[in-house]
């Protein structure tokens, strides 16, 4: 069957996982990602794994449905070959620290000239523009300056990075929207544009809804730790056998759902209660309400709890762990994990695609080795003979 993204190419030469999350999702949804490393690999390739002689989870992870090619594009030789690639691709991605890609010659201008089709895409720290254009960032970084850090935590504790990533694969998702978007003007204007979305940007976006509070009261948003203001009782509880992770999350948003939730407590006259009728009122209550939920969540798993409360439309969810998560019936059922044969790392159950397509289903398929693809890429796609392979490979350029 046909893929959404069939024929498109796309020149990946990100590193780390912005760049890489964005290319690969462009891989699921069917585009030719060629994913351009240096000699010796991307950064995250080996400097992240517990193995010198394996390629890092954290790579594999971010890598999938792409070809490997490397070049060296200090030299003369590599520069002119991804000229050459450049002129017949329709995307390419970079997060380069601010100003590198310019000055190997492969400016929005450059590219442009080379190729008037091409979308370039970037994904920077602070976007191109303002005060802290040159500054370098980190996921943590982006959350510190998108808003995240200070809403996250607990009240008495200091401000908290979220483990998923928001700055870096919340920025790559960004990015993916700003080029499917373009590859959809390009039909009717027939040229390209650049795309930029900068990390502490797609934070804020991530988080901007609650800043909320702030328009009403006019003071910073503070910290609630796990309660959310947009519900009562809505915390985390703890459940047998009282593991790190058995807890289940507990959201009532309305009225009805209390009233169904005071009935499984046993205690129906709290929902008949009219100082708990609206969620202010139960908000006021919360410590008394949660000392009542816990006293029932500790009698049950985390899972007996979540299959109680989801039956009658309460809105739950264990706390899974990640050998938890890659085994979900759920997700396993559904496609969302699915296992992968490696040459190097064996069988292992991996994340795929998020996004479901009737028409255009994705194929999870691994990470490529470094430079698995010279010969298929260059070889076949770009015309090198076998002697300009091998005079390159020489050289070292690939």
């Amino acid at each position: 069957m046909a893929k959404a993204l069939d024929g498109i190419v796309v020149l990946d030469l990100t590193q780390y996982e912005a760049g890489p999350s964005c290319a690969q999702m462009l891989g699921w949804l069917g585009a030719e990602v060629i994913k351009i490393e240096p000699p010796g690999g991307e950064a995250g390739r080996r400097a992240l794994s517990e193995r010198p002689d394996v390629d890092a989870w954290f790579f594999l992870m971010l890598n999938g449905n792409k070809k490997s090619v490397t070049l060296d594009l200090k030299a003369a030789e590599g520069r002119a070959l991804l000229t050459r690639m450049v002129e017949k691709a329709d995307v390419l991605i970079e997060n380069f620290g601010p100003g590198s890609f310019e000055r190997l010659g492969f400016g929005w201008e450059d590219l442009r000239r080379m190729n008037p089709k091409i979308i370039s895409a970037s994904v920077k720290g602070f976007g191109s523009s303002g005060p802290y254009a040159n500054y370098k960032s980190f996921e943590m970084i982006a959350q510190a300056m998108g808003g995240a850090m200070s809403v996250t935590g607990t009240a008495d504790g200091p401000p908290t990075k979220v483990e998923a990533g928001l700055g870096d694969t919340g920025a790559g998702l960004h990015l993916a929207i700003g080029i499917l978007a373009a590859i959809v003007q390009r039909q009717t204007t027939g040229v390209g544009q650049r795309i930029e979305v900068a990390q502490q940007d797609a934070v804020l976006n991530l988080v901007r809804i609650h800043f909320r509070e702030h328009y009403s009261t006019g003071k910073p948003v503070p910290r609630r730790g796990n309660r959310s203001p947009g519900g009562a009782p809505s915390n985390m509880y703890r459940c047998r056998p009282f593991g790190p992770n058995d807890y289940v999350f507990i959201h009532c948003a309305t009225l009805e759902m209390w009233k169904t939730f005071a009935k499984i407590l046993g205690r129906p006259e709290l929902g008949d209660d009219p100082t708990l009728a609206d969620r202010m009122g139960r908000v006021a209550r919360n410590d008394e309400l949660d000392a009542l939920v816990e006293a029932w969540t500790e009698k049950r798993t985390k899972h007996e709890a979540m299959e109680t409360l989801g039956a009658a439309g309460i809105p739950c969810g264990a706390v899974l762990d990640s050998g938890e998560v890659l085994t979900d019936p759920s997700l396993v059922q559904r496609g969302m994990v699915v296992d992968i044969d490696h040459p190097t790392r064996g069988r292992f159950p991996m994340p795929g695609n998020p996004v479901r397509m009737s028409d255009s289903p994705t194929e999870v398929k691994r990470a490529p080795l470094l430079g698995e693809h010279n010969a298929e890429v260059f070889g076949r796609w770009l015309g090198c003979s076998v002697d300009e392979l091998t005079t390159l490979e020489k050289k070292k350029v690939i």
